[in-house]
C-alpha cells in the first residue's frame, strides 16, 4: 500500500473531505482497501470511528466485496455495528460460500443475527452446506452456478446467463443438467463460437471432472492443479449437481494446507488465525507440547551415551566428534523428507513407490556419504596425528549414518502416509530426533569395533 494514499486518506479524514474520499475509495481494489483498513488501523479498529465512516462510504456492491475480504475480527466489528438493514444489504450482495465461511467462525450471538437477516434460500443454502464435514469438497463449495438445459439454444442459454449471471460466483462455465443430474457443461468461449440457434446438447462436453461433496477438499485442490479449471462441479452420491468449488477457494484450501504442513514440520501444533491474532498463550501451547515430547525423547540420547563410557576414556577425542555426525545424520533425513514430502502432496509419489523411492535414496547416499567421509577422513588425518583409525572410524561413521538417514528420512513419511496419519510431523524436529538417536548408536559401536574399545 503506497505510503501517499495513507497520508491522504488520514489528511482527507481530518479535514471531513468525504466526497474525495468516497471517489478515491470507489476506484480502489477491494483488496487494497482491506490492505489500506489494516495498515491504518492494524488491531485497533475497534476503538476507530474513521473505520467505521470509510466503510460506509463504500458503494454498497464495493462494500459487499470488501466484507468478503476482510479479517473476521473486522467483519464481526462491523457486524455489531451494522444495523439490520445494512447487514441485510451486505449479506443479500454476499455469496453463499462467504456466508458459510463467517458463519462458521463467528460467536453464537453473531451468527444468530446472520442468520436471521438472511433470505429463507440462503439460510436454508447455508444449512445445507454446514452439515458437510468440515474438510469436505461440500463444506467449501458455493451454490451460485449457472446451469442450462441439453434442449436449449445458444441465444437462449446466453439469455439466461444475463438473467441471472449477475449473482452467480462464475458465468465462464455453464453446467447442463437433467433432473438435477449433471450431464455436460460447456464454457462461455464455446457459446460464442457457435451459432446462435446450435442446440447445447450438441455442443456440449460431456467427458465431465467432478468432485463428489464428502471428497476431501485438499484431493479437490490438487485436481485444480492437475486440470487448470477455473471451477469444479460438485455432485451427490446420484450424480446430481449441488455446487461448484471455485479457484479461488481452492487457493485457500492449499494456503490451509500448507500452512499446517510447515507448522507440523516444526513441530508445532497448527494455528487457526494468523501470527498476529494469535494470543501469547496459545502460541506457547501450540508449542510446547512438541518440545516437551522431543525434550524427553532426547534424554534417550543421554542413556545410549552413558553405556559407551569406556570408549570416551579411552579416546576422550570421539566425543568432539558427536555433534558432527548427529548434525550430519540430522540434515541428510531432512533432505530426503522434505524431497518426499513434497512429492506426497503433489500426487508425484505415492505409497506403490516405497521401494522405488528407497532404493533410489540409497545409491543417492552412497555418493553424499563417499564424498563426506573422503573429505573428513583426510581432513582427520591430517589434524589429529596422523592416526589412521581414527579416521576410519569417522569416514565408516559418516557412511553409515547418511545411509541411514537418507533411509530413514524417505521411509517414514511414507509409512505415516500409509498409517493414515500426516507425513508433515516425519519432518525436522521428530525426524532428527530418531536420527540423533540412531546415529550415535552406528557411531560407537563403529568405533569400537574399529578402535578395539
Amino acid at each position: 500500500m503506497p505510503e501517499k494514499i495513507k497520508y491522504d486518506i488520514d489528511e482527507l479524514l481530518d479535514k471531513r473531505q468525504y466526497a474525495k474520499l468516497k471517489d478515491i475509495l470507489g476506484h480502489m481494489n477491494e483488496a487494497d482497501i482491506v490492505e489500506l483498513f489494516e495498515t491504518l488501523y492494524g488491531d485497533n479498529f475497534d476503538e476507530e470511528r474513521e473505520f467505521l465512516i470509510l466503510y460506509r462510504l463504500l458503494p454498497k456492491n464495493l462494500a459487499a466485496e470488501v466484507f468478503s475480504f476482510m479479517n473476521h475480527d473486522m467483519q464481526e466489528h462491523l457486524i455489531n455495528a451494522f444495523t439490520d438493514k445494512e447487514l441485510r444489504e451486505i449479506l443479500s450482495k454476499s455469496f453463499i460460500d462467504d456466508t458459510v465461511d463467517l458463519v462458521e467462525e463467528m460467536p453464537a450471538n453473531v451468527v444468530a443475527r446472520i442468520l436471521r437477516n438472511s433470505s429463507t434460500g440462503a439460510r436454508r443454502a447455508i444449512n445445507d452446506i454446514l452439515k458437510y464435514p468440515k474438510d469436505s469438497a461440500g463444506s467449501i463449495m458455493t451454490i451460485e452456478y449457472v446451469n442450462i438445459h441439453k434442449d436449449m439454444t445458444v441465444i437462449e442459454a446466453f439469455d439466461k446467463i444475463r438473467r441471472v449471471g449477475l449473482n452467480k460466483e462464475t458465468i465462464y462455465t455453464c453446467y447442463v443438467t437433467e433432473n438435477r443430474r449433471l450431464i455436460g457443461f460447456v464454457t462461455v468461449k464455446d457459446l460464442f463460437m457457435a451459432e446462435e440457434s446450435d442446440i447445447i446438447g450438441d455442443i456440449m462436453e460431456t467427458n465431465i471432472i467432478c468432485a463428489e461433496t464428502n471428497e476431501d477438499r485438499e484431493k479437490v485442490a490438487a485436481m485444480f492443479r492437475k486440470y487448470d479449471f477455473l471451477a469444479i462441479p460438485v455432485v451427490d452420491t446420484d450424480y446430481r449437481l449441488v455446487g461448484i468449488v471455485t479457484f479461488d477457494d481452492a487457493m485457500d484450501v492449499i494456503q490451509d494446507e500448507n500452512t499446517e504442513d510447515v507448522s507440523k514440520m516444526y513441530a508445532m501444533t497448527p494455528m487457526e488465525d494468523s501470527y498476529f491474532r494469535t494470543g501469547i498463550l496459545r502460541h506457547a501451547g501450540n508449542r510446547i507440547i512438541w518440545l516437551l515430547i522431543l525434550m524427553v525423547s532426547m534424554t534417550i540420547t543421554g542413556v545410549i551415551t552413558m553405556n559407551y563410557e569406556n570408549a570416551f576414556a579411552a579416546v576422550p577425542l570421539l566425543v568432539s566428534f558427536m555433534p558432527m555426525i548427529m548434525d550430519t545424520g540430522g540434515n541428510c533425513s531432512s533432505q530426503s523428507s522434505t524431497l518426499i514430502i513434497r512429492g506426497m502432496a503433489l500426487d508425484e509419489i505415492r505409497f506403490s513407490d516405497f521401494f522405488k523411492v528407497v532404493f533410489k535414496e540409497f545409491r543417492i547416499s552412497l555418493i553424499i556419504s563417499a564424498v563426506l567421509a573422503l573429505i573428513n577422513g583426510v581432513r582427520i588425518y591430517l589434524m589429529y596425528g596422523h592416526s589412521l583409525a581414527l579416521s576410519a572410524t569417522i569416514a565408516v561413521s559418516i557412511i553409515a549414518t547418511v545411509v541411514m538417514s537418507k533411509l530413514i528420512g524417505a521411509a517414514l513419511p511414507m509409512l505415516a502416509k500409509k498409517c493414515r496419519l500426516d507425513p508433515a510431523i516425519m519432518a525436522a524436529p521428530l525426524l532428527a530426533t530418531i536420527v540423533d538417536l540412531c546415529s550415535i548408536v552406528l557411531y560407537f559401536n563403529i568405533a569400537s569395533a574399529i578402535l578395539n574399545l
